[in-house]
């Protein structure tokens, strides 16, 4: 049995979050990695209804989530961004260049996207930060706050 199966097969048993309107109930959007060892609503005390989560490699700020974050805001009614990037990911350090190298010598194209590779957390969280807050598209910048989650502790630090 594939894991895709197993899954499947446990949600014969889910009950779901029951009726939860489709606007965030805390009119927050949060902008994160989208590695496994992330709870993002059990890290921040929060349950299902409560947020947007919005999650990619690295957690980066690209159209995409631009994208994400302008229709959380104009349709959705959400206020307030965390961009959290966290300790020990797979993106800090990432040879870029190199990586999309390879892929391009093992597929035989290059990718049309960026990898968005970083060398420093709190520089790529600040550089997310400013990209929203410059956005003609998303309208509530003024609530927009970085963090760095330490994956060991599970404590998160703001990034000024």
């Amino acid at each position: 049995m594939s894991v895709i199966d197993e899954l499947v097969a446990n949600n014969a048993t889910y009950q779901g979050p029951g009726p939860v309107p489709s606007r965030p109930a805390r009119g927050l959007a949060i902008v994160t990695c989208m590695d496994a060892r992330i709870d993002v609503l059990g890290m921040l005390g929060i349950e299902a209804g409560a947020a947007h989560v919005i999650r990619n490699a690295g957690g980066i700020v690209t159209d995409a989530e631009i994208r994400s974050l302008t229709i959380s805001q104009r349709v959705l009614g959400t206020r307030e961004v965390m961009i959290v990037h966290h300790t020990d990911c797979g993106m800090l350090g990432l040879a870029e260049d190199e990586f999309t190298s390879r892929l391009h010598a093992e597929v035989g194209i290059a990718p049309t996207w960026t990898v968005g590779a970083f060398a420093d957390l709190d520089e790529d969280v600040r550089a997310g930060v400013a990209l929203i807050r410059a956005s003609p598209f998303v309208p509530y910048t003024d609530s927009v706050r970085g963090f760095v989650l330490d994956v060991e502790s599970g404590r998160l630090r703001e990034v000024c």
